[in-house]
This record gives structure tokens, sequence and C-alpha cells, in this order.
């Protein structure tokens, strides 16, 4: 019998086979002694290697069913190092709605190496497929996407990729191995921004990809050595002990996160609600069959700046920061924070209104979190009627 992934998120890791200890031991060392002259053990040097690190790598590896798993100093030192298997000349196809840490970095700092890029609406896999170009290599993909939840069909987009020679990158932030396994839908690499739900406790920054193959690990392995950003023992421990409670916490989040777009979707001040938990989003269908889950991130658009601004500063709960996937609830704005790098013509085409905030559900009692979201959407109701009124 295959142990449910709860199970395995406890378990992955292993005791500490020298001492018995249940947690991985931190190694804070940046060098190891070399008993042989001629042949160097396992670990030499921390930033080609280090046995906390490793761990964690093992467990990513075994939890997305990958052949090796990778820890990075943050999620976009993770999606940077896997597009630095591209080449000059090459050309890559994204999904339109991408964070924009990722469009960002594809359109100002991966363009300088010669590398083209499309952004496609994923959804439309017509779309996807007139954009591949004969010199396309990677097609990457966000489902859910952020802030507006779009679903990209990763099976079929894999097979689109695999017919035209293409490798397919998966950023797996918000779904995580509890509910999406994109490795066995066809994917060859999953991304994610650890720092989120894997690890949930707002400590630490980290990025994690795995890879479906041997040698294309072996390439990435070479890309993450030379440039060098690592995660560090300390937070590679941490992360360990984050991804065990991953569970718990995803399921109990999401439970909440269901409720509150149920009520935002009946609320009439709110003009729509993003979440793939509705069986009338678009993408719903897709979803269903390709996760296991809903997830514990909605977005949803008010009115207008003002209606945002008036509902962030009638909160009582929730933080408000940039981030998500974390035991407190945390509101954004994507305009300003995940998104800021986005022009804000982009934003806009893309549903980032002025209006949109993003919240990720944390821990707090589902009832607390409603009568709070309440409170402050009747705050936004009396305070724009009057500007109304007087305008």
């Amino acid at each position: 019998m295959t142990d449910h992934l709860e199970t395995k998120f406890i378990h992955s890791a292993g005791v500490d086979k020298k001492t018995g200890a249940v947690n991985v031991p931190i190694y804070l060392s940046s060098t190891f002694h070399q008993e042989n002259f001629d042949k160097f053990g396992p670990f030499d040097y921390s930033r080609s290697g280090n046995p906390t690190r490793l761990a964690l790598e093992e467990t990513i590896a075994k939890l997305e069913g990958g052949t090796r798993g990778f820890a990075f100093a943050s999620g976009m030192a993770a999606i940077s190092s896997a597009f630095m298997l591209l080449s000059a000349g090459d050309h890559v196809l994204v999904s339109e709605d991408v964070y924009g840490g990722t469009y960002r970095f594809i359109t100002e700092v991966l363009n300088k190496f010669g590398v083209e890029y499309t952004f496609v609406n994923m959804t439309d896999l017509g779309e996807m497929a007139e954009a591949i170009r004969p010199n396309t290599k990677v097609i990457y993909i966000e489902t859910p996407s952020n802030p507006t939840m779009n679903i990209t069909d990763i099976e079929i987009a894999a097979k689109l990729a695999k017919a035209n020679d293409c490798l397919t990158f998966v950023d797996n932030t918000f779904m995580t191995p509890l509910y999406q396994n994109p490795l066995e839908l066809g994917a060859d690499i999953v991304l994610h921004s650890a720092t989120k739900f894997l690890s949930g406790h707002s400590d630490i920054v980290a990025g994690l990809a795995v890879t479906k193959d041997e040698e294309l690990g072996n390439r990435l392995a070479f890309i993450q050595n030379s440039f060098g950003a690592v995660l560090g023992a300390q937070d590679s421990y941490l992360l360990l002990q984050g991804i065990k409670t991953l569970g718990a916490r995803l399921n109990q989040s999401s439970e909440s996160a269901q409720a509150i777009a149920n009520y935002l979707h009946n609320n009439p001040l709110v003009e729509e609600v993003y979440y793939p938990g509705f069986s009338f989003h678009p993408g719903h269908p897709i979803h269903v069959r390709q996760t296991k889950g809903f997830g514990a991130v909605l977005s949803f658009r008010l009115p207008s700046k003002e209606a945002a601004k008036i509902f962030k500063e009638s909160l009582r709960i929730p933080v408000f920061a940039v981030s998500l996937g974390a035991v407190e609830s945390i509101l954004s704005y994507p305009a300003t924070m995940s998104h800021a790098a986005m022009p804000k013509e982009e934003r806009e085409k893309r549903g980032i209104t002025d209006g949109l905030l993003r919240l990720s559900v944390g821990l707090e009692h589902m009832d607390d979190l409603l009568a709070d979201i309440k409170q402050a959407l009747h705050k936004v109701r009396q305070r724009t009627g009057e500007v109304n009124f007087i305008n």
C-alpha cells in the first residue's frame, strides 16, 4: 500500500541514520575535510552540496515524483536557473498572466541573452499551438495563474510541447505536491516558490525545482553550482519542518478559502471572484481533472482603487503584505505588489485592475475571517456611498 502524501510529507526525509534524530541535522559548514588525497567524499563545499540541503532536495524529488530536486535561495532563483537551460536564439512561450517577477526576468533579463519570448493565453490551446515557432524550446506554465487563477491543461500542453521538441516548465507554487503533480502530467521541470505554502510560516525565502529525468537534472545541477544561488542549511532545515505540516495546513486553509470565495461571490459589492473551486469557473473541469484540491488563494475585484484601500484599512485579521501561503492570512494588492514590475497597460490586459485584491487564506478560524471580511465590506459600502452621494 502506498502512503498518502500527508504521510510522505512527514516521513520522506527519514531519521538521521547516525543518531536516530527525528529531525535532519543542520550542517552549518562551508567546507568538508577530505580523508583521501585522490578521491573526494560526497561533500566538499556547500555551494556544490550540503547534507541538510540534500535531505530537502531528496524530499521534494520524492514528493513531486521526479529524479532530482534542487533547493535555491528564492523562487526566482529557481525559475531563473531553469531558464538558463536556454541558449541565445531560443524562444519560450509563457503564460500570459504570469507572476510579475517572472515577467520582469523574461522581459528585462532573459532577453539580454538573446532569448525570445511570447506571452500567450494558455487557456486557449489553439493560441498556444499557433504561437510555437521552430526555435521554441520551452513552454512555461502557471496554473492556477497569479492572480486571476486561470487554468492551463498541463497534460495537453506537455503533449504539444513534446510534439514540437520543447520542454515544459510548471510553476506549482499555489497547488504544491499535495494537490497537483505536474511531472505525472508530462511536465519536465516543476518549480516552487517554497517561501509560500511549502514553508508556510513567513520565516524563510526559498525556491525548489524538480526534474523529471536524470539528464535534465544533471544540466540544471551544473547551472545551480555555477550560479551558486543555493539555499543555506538553516533555511533548508526550516523548510523541511514546514513541509511536514503542509497537508494539515493547506487542507484547512483551502476549506476556509472555499467558504470565503462563496461569500464574496454573493456579495453585490464584489464585481468578480477568481477561484477554481467554483463549478462555473471557466477552467474548473480541467482543474478538477489534474488536481486534488482548489487551494487557499483567491482574488476578487472591487469597483475601484478607493474601495480596495478602504477594505484593506478596515480589516482586522489578515496582514497586508507581499507573499502568500502562510499560517496567517495575507491580503495583497497585485497592482503594486506581486505585479508591480508589469506595466499598467499589461496588467489591465490580464485583468489585474486597480480594484483587484488577492487573499491567501491562513489558519485563523473560518468564522472569524468571514466576520472580518463582512464588516470590512460593510465599511466600503458606507464610505463609498457617502462619496458618491457628495459627488
